[in-house]
């Protein structure tokens, strides 16, 4: 296990849970020892963790899409031999995942592109696993998919060759946002009712059963609501991890309308604008045409 942040040491403890021998890496030394605490081994360096395994070896990587990704490739390139398997866990860019696969192919090593769900509850409920890849190299992988899935038959799954899997994950996230977005924006108008003086965690425990809106979100948005009812301390600001714009740059790239999932990325972007031009400029406008008041800033 390559990257041992939160999730990939979970995982690595759910393939130990399953019988499966795991040799974790990671920069970090405290990341390391935590891992071996667990029971697992480490090694302090990549060369070190291939050095530890037989072939034909399967490295599994949970590190940051981008340029993170490449590295961690071209570090591991020449360490491996035909017939390994890289696996890429993390939500990278499916047009990367597509052009890492043709350079490791030319060494005829594997590449297997897994996007993964399930965040910090994966190590006791599973993580969804959207597979791509060769489907006889998938196959073999089947142990460590059906270990690390909520259950062997449920829960992942080969959709295509390689690059799908990450194109999976992508969408799948878009859907999350709107998703987010809509339970936020729900919430917020109860929130707003005061005449009714709601209680938004009891109303969130009400809709967890029965009703159509049910989901797992909704019980973590149950949960959040129950440890911090005014939400005090959280600041107004969204964060993207990139697989929102993926989305909407394909919708528009593929000419799919989706409405909700771009309206939902921009207001991430628009939590993030603490001193708004555009607002300002808004009540600037108004002022101009209407002579309506401006407010002044503080």
């Amino acid at each position: 296990m390559i990257g041992l942040g939160r999730m990939g040491a979970n995982m690595a403890q759910r393939l130990m849970r399953g019988g499966h021998r795991v040799v974790g890496y990671d920069p970090s030394e405290a990341a390391r020892k935590l891992l071996e605490s667990k029971g697992a081994e480490s090694a302090p360096t990549l060369e070190l963790a291939v050095a530890k395994l037989k072939a034909p070896r399967t490295l599994w990587m949970m590190v940051p899409a981008g340029e993170i990704t490449d590295g961690t490739i071209s570090a591991l390139q020449p360490l491996l031999a035909a017939g390994d398997t890289v696996i890429d866990g993390g939500n990278s860019n499916y047009r990367d995942t597509q052009r890492r696969a043709r350079t490791l192919a030319q060494q005829r090593i594997n590449y297997v592109d897994s996007g993964t769900s399930g965040g910090v509850w994966g190590l006791e409920e599973g993580y969804s696993l959207m597979i791509g890849g060769d489907a006889a190299v998938v196959e073999t992988l089947r142990p460590l998919f059906t270990t690390l899935a909520p259950a062997a038959d449920r829960g992942w799954g080969r959709v295509g060759e390689v690059g799908s899997g990450h194109y999976t994950k992508m969408i799948h996230n878009g859907i999350e946002y709107g998703l987010m977005q809509a339970y936020a924006e729900g919430f917020s108008i109860l929130e707003h009712k005061r005449e009714f003086d709601l209680d938004l965690h009891q109303i969130a425990e009400i809709w967890r059963y029965g009703s159509v809106v049910r989901s797992w979100l909704l019980d973590l948005t149950a949960d959040a609501l129950q440890k911090n009812p005014t939400l005090h301390g959280i600041a107004p600001y969204v964060a993207d991890s990139g697989e929102g714009r993926w989305t909407v740059a394909e919708a528009i790239e593929l000419g799919v309308p989706a409405v909700v999932i771009t309206q939902s990325l921009l207001e991430r972007l628009r939590s993030r604008d603490a001193d708004s031009f555009s607002d300002k400029l808004l009540a600037a406008m108004r002022n101009q045409f209407g002579g309506h008041a401006i407010k002044k800033e503080p």
